[in-house]
């Protein structure tokens, strides 16, 4: 397990995302990116976190994002407030990503680590990349109660089953 786990999230960490609305609801319609404020979001909500290498990659979209959608209410059955995805690629490539999945709602937010910052901070992105790594974190009203990064390819301490039984 990581040393995240038993801390506070960090402070000053946001992420970029085009808020869902019917008015962006198609995929090719763009919309305005915002800041989200992860650490004041964080704060009185559990989270389900998930970084993936990039939207629309092969793992990503058939073994890692499906498993979500697919148990979505189980995770919101064990307590699961927000479900957010990030990976490095733009906020429209990730709000894309999403409508493309069906999901033009809040259901699941798809969001951007600008620059990998936060996943850099955390020393979890792919060496030799400018990519997030493929890891999942679960935050309980501001304190990291589950922090993994998946050791080799595939979605074993990072897919939905692992964050269920975490919950």
């Amino acid at each position: 397990m990581s040393n995240l786990v038993g801390k506070p999230f960090p402070e000053g960490i946001s992420f970029t995302y085009v808020a869902p609305s019917p008015e962006t609801s198609e995929v090719t319609a763009c919309g305005m990116p915002i800041k989200f404020d992860a650490s004041k979001e964080f704060k009185d909500k559990k989270v389900v976190l998930v970084s993936v290498p990039g939207a629309f990659t092969p793992t990503c979209q058939a073994n890692h994002l499906s498993g979500y959608i697919q148990k979505f209410d189980e995770l919101k059955k064990g307590g699961a407030d927000l479900i957010i995805f990030i990976a490095y690629n733009d906020p429209f490539v990730m709000s894309a990503w999403g409508k493309a999945n069906g999901i033009v709602d809040d259901k699941i937010l798809f969001m951007s680590d600008d620059n990998t910052a936060f996943s850099s901070s955390i020393g979890w992105t792919i060496p030799g990349t400018p990519r997030t790594d493929r890891y999942a974190l679960v935050v309980d009203k501001g304190t990291v109660t589950y922090a993994e990064k998946e050791p080799v390819k595939g979605v074993d301490v990072s897919g939905v089953d692992a964050i269920l039984a975490k919950l």
